[in-house]
């Protein structure tokens, strides 16, 4: 029986009448604490129980993309753990890689509460946190201090977003001292201009004014870090064409796709359990399961344009081995969960794990690089 699904989970979405904010709040503060102790020197026992837990270590799951080695393709996507205080436990639970963040230049409060809302029957969540976080500072010196005692067994990539107070025309300066400072210490990075919960940040994905950030950012990339850049579910093609042609030009390890959608099409929740309205009346990005199609028709574009040659990490939507393969065989050679991972549970990366060896089987394939961008040219 899966006592998460069958006990914890109705629990605290049903009984709970909590803000779920203050759930995840709970959450990370208890990931935290077990991160401090999995961090320790002489916990190693620890790692391997809760890796064998949580986990599946099998070299058909392997990957060298960019540089770094990756244990299996499924990752954290950014907005878990804004500001790294569990940095050290993601690989204990079975992920092959994690970004943290969005963190900011600036410290910043975000939006104001309530900010993140649950659509059940969506399978969904709607937040407009608007980059809540203790700003790159902080961030730098939680990392120093555990990279003195802890080699992470994972990437740790970090999602750099634009402090609210900075103007847009200034956007690129505020990316590049968040860079500066946190460089030494992320494995890759991630330029955040897709969120929805910043005024005017998704102009940033225009082109012009996404050249002056990446230009910018290269310029400072001493350290030779990967250089990604995440999307919006929203944009039209052409847009994304030229995203593409950017990637390029300025030498990006790649493209993540996608963020969060602004859409409220198709949504079978009528009323938010802790409000009272309609998600038609939240302001706000959403994330889940009303997002997985989209985000895959999107990775199998980015494919196709690029010949594959382009690496893809893709989010939105994952609850199963059956989702991550479809975006896997649709292009994408990584793939995140977040929201997913609150609905399934934390033995959810081990089934998907599980469930990816199971068709690379199916389908006599001797590892998941092999299974990339399968299915890609069955499509126009």
């Amino acid at each position: 029986m899966d006592i998460y699904k069958q006990a914890v989970r109705p629990f605290l979405f049903n009984v709970v009448k909590a803000d779920p904010e203050l759930m995840h709040n709970y959450a990370i503060a208890s990931l935290k604490g077990l991160a401090n102790v999995v961090s320790q020197p002489g916990n190693q026992w620890l790692n391997s129980r809760l890796q064998g837990a949580f986990g599946v270590n099998d070299r058909r799951l392997h990957q060298l993309l960019f540089g770094l080695n990756f244990p299996n393709p499924v990752g954290l996507a950014a907005g878990f753990d804004k500001d790294g205080v569990a940095a050290a436990v993601w690989g204990s639970l079975g992920f092959g890689f994690a970004e943290l963040g969005t963190v900011t230049w600036h410290a910043q409060p975000g939006n104001p509460q309530p900010r993140l809302f649950r659509l059940p029957q969506d399978l969904a969540a709607l937040n407009r946190m608007g980059f809540n976080n203790q700003g790159a500072q902080a961030l730098s010196q939680r990392l120093q201090a555990l990279r003195s005692r802890f080699t992470s067994p994972i990437p740790l990539g970090i999602n750099l977003g634009k402090s609210k107070i900075t103007p847009l025309e200034s956007a690129a300066e505020d990316y590049c001292q968040s860079f500066r400072l946190l460089q030494p210490y992320g494995d890759y990075f991630v330029i955040n201009v897709s969120s929805p919960n910043t005024p005017g940040l998704r102009s940033l994905q225009d082109a012009t004014m996404l050249s002056t950030i990446l230009a910018a950012l290269q310029a400072e990339n001493s350290h030779h870090k990967p250089i990604f850049v995440k999307i919006a579910p929203d944009l039209e093609l052409d847009a994304i064409a030229d995203i593409i042609q950017l990637a390029k030009t300025y030498g990006l390890a790649g493209i993540i796709a996608t963020n969060t959608t602004i859409s409220r099409e198709g949504l079978k929740t009528q009323i938010i359990p802790t409000t009272g309205k309609p998600p038609q009346a939240e302001a706000g990005g959403i994330s889940g399961l009303p997002v997985r199609d989209r985000a895959t028709d999107i990775i199998r574009y980015i494919y196709q344009q690029t010949d594959g040659k382009l690496p893809i990490i893709g989010v939105g939507g994952i609850f199963t081995a059956a989702d991550a393969w479809d975006k896997i065989t649709a292009g994408a050679c990584l793939v995140q969960v977040y929201t997913g991972w609150i609905y399934e549970g934390p033995v959810m990366v081990r089934r998907i794990l599980t469930g990816l060896i199971e068709q690379l089987e199916q389908h006599q394939l001797n590892s998941i690089s092999e299974a990339i961008g399968l299915n890609a040219k069955k499509y126009g």
